[in-house]
């Protein structure tokens, strides 16, 4: 390996620089046998350790400080001469790194990318050297797992309830579903004859044709059976709703275990305007009376007041509900009492009306128009099945439809007295003013409700404008405003 060096100038002359390059010379031929003998003690070391024949690092560090320690012995020396060069020929130091024979099972750069390629570390102590001893084996403990980790059907009872509660839902469900199915086929069969002497068409509700009627008998839910009927004079219709008892909910056969109901029959009859007089009658269980009292939009307006029937010779637990009191000994004749005497359980309402409008709206939901009121008669009769057959309770609620029938054509005969009728107008008048002042008063709220958000609207606009004079101006025009407004108005009259 060739080396340039520039000259520098020195305070050395040519006559001392010679003999300084030979003695140089000198030095490096005495240590190369010195680091020969360390490199084969090296080795040495490098048989005894497996992995020490890679551990290059140190060897290399050493070398490299050596040449540093020689180079900075042999700095170029410079002569007088500025364009003077010395070239010196020396054999390289580090040539012994390039012979491949040098070390053995050293790969180089032949292989850059072989994952297997070992790199040099600085070598450990001895101790480090050797082999770190294999960690005893721990025996295997087997741990006891506790009795509520244990598969046990025990732990289970969770799932289990709820799987026996699901099953005994669904069993309930089809039972319950099935009973109802056969309380209302069973009444429809035993009615079925005498609704076809009574009405031309049985089972028409005004939506198909006579030819598409194929089950008059309609299933509204599990538990809601309806049928209409039409044909008839003195009325334009009957409606039929087999209400039961919600056999198919589980819940609903608790509630009603605990808290006892009945299935009951509603009966409802359209009259015609002009086949029934202006009255309304009601009467009714106690429980059912204090309801319809309070829910029924006509009982509450015309007849609130409820008075026992004792004095009809009827069991004490029925309340009559009556406009004018004549109507009620008009409709309460021997026959009715008589079923009233001999049903006594079966029968629960029954409900003349001229202003049927339903359940009474709440306070803020009252309607701006007056509601027509329909005539109707409405019947509600118990089905009573405990400890009876389906058969045998259906079979004592036909007299019951038979009273429907002779109280629709009695209504029809029955004409009030001029007192009363003249009673019952006044009543009705007084009723629709009533009303009509209270929609004039709900509209007089609303229509102060309205200036006073416009008043509030008007003074923020005031005080949002930033120039005084100006607020003070509208101010003063709006004040003006409100006082002529105030003021009564006067007519002016032209006398000739």
């Amino acid at each position: 390996m060739v080396r340039v060096y520039r000259a520098r100038r020195s305070f050395l002359c040519p006559a001392t620089l010679l003999p300084m390059l030979m003695l140089a010379l000198s030095i490096n031929q005495m240590v190369r046998p010195t680091e020969a003998a360390r490199q084969s003690d090296d080795y040495a070391d490098i048989e005894d350790n497996d992995f020490a024949e890679f551990d290059f690092e140190d060897e290399t560090d050493e070398s490299i400080k050596n040449t540093e320690e020689e180079e900075e012995d042999f700095d170029p020396v410079e002569v007088e001469d500025d364009e003077a060069e010395v070239e010196i020929e020396s054999e390289d130091e580090f040539s012994h790194f390039e012979d491949e024979d040098e070390f053995e099972n050293f790969k180089g750069e032949e292989n850059p990318d072989d994952p297997d390629e070992f790199y040099n570390e600085p070598r450990e102590t001895k101790k480090a050297e050797k082999a770190a001893p294999p960690p005893l084996k721990q025996p295997i403990k087997i741990v006891n797992i506790p009795a509520h980790l244990r598969t046990n059907w025990e732990n289970y009872y969770m799932e289990i309830a709820m799987i026996i509660g699901i099953v005994i839902y669904f069993l309930n469900f089809f039972t319950g579903k099935t009973k109802n199915q056969k309380v209302a086929n069973t009444w429809f069969a035993a009615h079925r004859s005498m609704l076809d002497e009574q009405f031309s068409l049985v089972g028409d509700d005004g939506n198909k044709d006579i030819q598409e009627i194929q089950e008059p008998l309609v299933k509204e839910s599990e538990n809601l059976f309806s049928f209409w009927c039409s044909g008839r004079i003195c009325c334009e219709g009957m409606l039929v709703e087999l209400k039961l008892l919600k056999r198919q909910d589980l819940v609903g056969v608790i509630s009603n275990f605990m808290k006892p109901v009945h299935d009951q029959v509603h009966v409802r009859v359209d009259m015609s305007p002009e086949d029934m007089d202006s009255f309304i009658f009601c009467i009714a269980s106690k429980k059912s009376s204090l309801r319809l009292s309070k829910e029924m939009a006509d009982l509450a307006t015309y007849c609130p007041d409820r008075r026992p029937a004792d004095k009809f010779d009827l069991p004490p637990n029925y309340f009559i509900m009556s406009e004018v009191a004549e109507v009620a000994s008009a409709m309460l004749d021997a026959k009715i009492l008589s079923m009233f005497r001999k049903f006594p359980e079966h029968i629960d309402t029954i409900h003349f009306s001229d202003q049927f409008t339903g359940p009474k709206p709440a306070d803020d939901q009252q309607p701006l128009e007056l509601p027509q009121g329909k005539q109707v008669l409405i019947f509600v009769f118990n089905l009573l099945t405990k400890d009876k057959t389906v058969e045998q309770a259906v079979e004592e609620t036909k007299p019951l439809m038979q009273l429907v029938f002779y109280c629709l054509d009695k209504v029809k005969r029955y004409k009030l007295s001029r007192e009363a009728k003249n009673k019952a107008d006044k009543n009705r008048t007084k009723v629709a003013e009533n009303h009509w002042r209270s929609i004039h008063a709900v509209k007089a709220e609303k229509a102060a409700e309205e200036r006073e958000r416009k008043k509030r609207e008007l003074k923020e606009r005031i005080r949002e404008i930033e120039d005084p004079e100006k607020q003070r101006k509208m101010e003063e025009r709006e004040n003006k405003r409100e006082k002529k407004k105030a003021q009564p108005k006067m007519k002016q009259l032209k006398v000739n």
